[in-house]
């Protein structure tokens, strides 16, 4: 029987081409509020999946979901607010 054997390296050298660029960077800083809050409404629901639902729960639910959709709200302003402002028409 022939042995099948990788022809390259086992490890892939680190190359300069994969850190994320500035632009990069700053797509991510801006998504971050939104980021935040959807992890603050994921802490709330995996809360919920031992036990049921109290009145608290709910409420801390419903702070989640309204900071989401606020920080979705206010990342698509500012994306809106760039493109008016970059055009040159």
């Amino acid at each position: 029987m022939k042995s099948i054997v990788a022809l390259q390296n086992l490890i892939t050298p680190w190359s300069d081409g994969l850190e994320p660029s500035d632009a990069e960077l700053d797509a991510i800083e801006a998504e971050m509020d939104v980021v935040l809050a959807e992890v603050e409404l994921l802490d709330a629901l995996i809360v919920l999946l031992d036990r049921p639902a109290s009145e608290f729960d709910g409420r801390r639910i419903r702070r989640a979901h309204h900071r989401v959709l606020t920080a979705r709200r206010d990342a698509a302003n500012r994306a809106t607010a760039t493109q008016v402002s970059g055009d040159a028409a």
